[in-house]
């Protein structure tokens, strides 16, 4: 997930090691703002498009939300991008899975980060998902789309662990690395949350997700 609007965003090459980007420059990687948990990674064999890689993506997330029982259910809301995912079939296919596309940008100006009321009706109206989406979410969606931070953390953590040059050879082994990288960045991420380490705008993310703070390094006495 990352916006057109970004002149920092450093490849990531994989491949075999006499041939880093034989796969491709950078896999498609879906993620939730909140904490920067990556929960899909998509690596494609050549270049295809980007927007080929979001269905596989969202495929991968509902299979797994489909695996968890909870209350309320979990549910993708919206979907964050630039500007090569701005696709008119793709647009299409969110809205049936009744995901907002607002965070994939139609020009290369940045999203604003509190859209209007009048931006959240049209984007509702765009999607037909009233009565599905709130909203409340909407303006998520845009606080996602607008935001730099919550990508280039989630880059460089991949890119300091081993992600940047992949020398396990063969597409398998690009698969391998890069999953490997996705796995200590995500422990990393449960070290933070555990340690209650978080910056400002994850602490905001999580307020308006209406996630709980559980202070786990503390405990009551009594109970025991």
């Amino acid at each position: 997930i990352v916006n057109a609007y970004d002149p920092t965003m450093a490849p990531i090459c994989k491949g075999k090691s006499n041939c880093p980007a034989q796969f491709g420059r950078k896999p498609g990687i879906s993620a939730e703002p909140t904490a920067g948990f990556i929960f899909a990674l998509h690596l494609p064999v050549g270049h295809p498009s980007d927007a080929s890689d979001v269905e596989p993506l969202v495929d991968k997330v509902e299979a797994a939300i489909g695996r968890v029982r909870t209350r309320p259910t979990l549910a993708i809301h919206s979907l964050a991008g630039d500007l090569a995912l701005n696709d008119a079939t793709l647009r299409e296919v969110l809205h049936e899975r009744g995901i907002l596309p607002v965070g994939i940008p139609n020009t290369i100006d940045p999203l604003p980060p509190s859209p209007t009321p009048e931006d959240v009706l049209r984007s509702l109206d765009e999607a037909d998902l009233h009565g599905i989406r709130t909203p409340t979410q909407v303006h998520l969606a845009y606080a996602c789309g607008y935001s730099r931070p919550v990508v280039e953390s989630i880059i460089a953590s991949l890119l300091c662990r081993g992600a940047a040059h992949l020398t396990y050879k063969g597409h398998r082994g690009a698969i391998v690395q890069t999953g490997m990288a996705v796995m200590a960045h995500n422990a990393a991420a449960l070290v933070r949350i555990h340690e209650y380490r978080l910056s400002k705008r994850a602490r905001l993310f999580r307020r308006r997700l209406r996630l709980r703070c559980r202070k786990v390094n503390q405990y009551n006495a009594s109970i025991n």
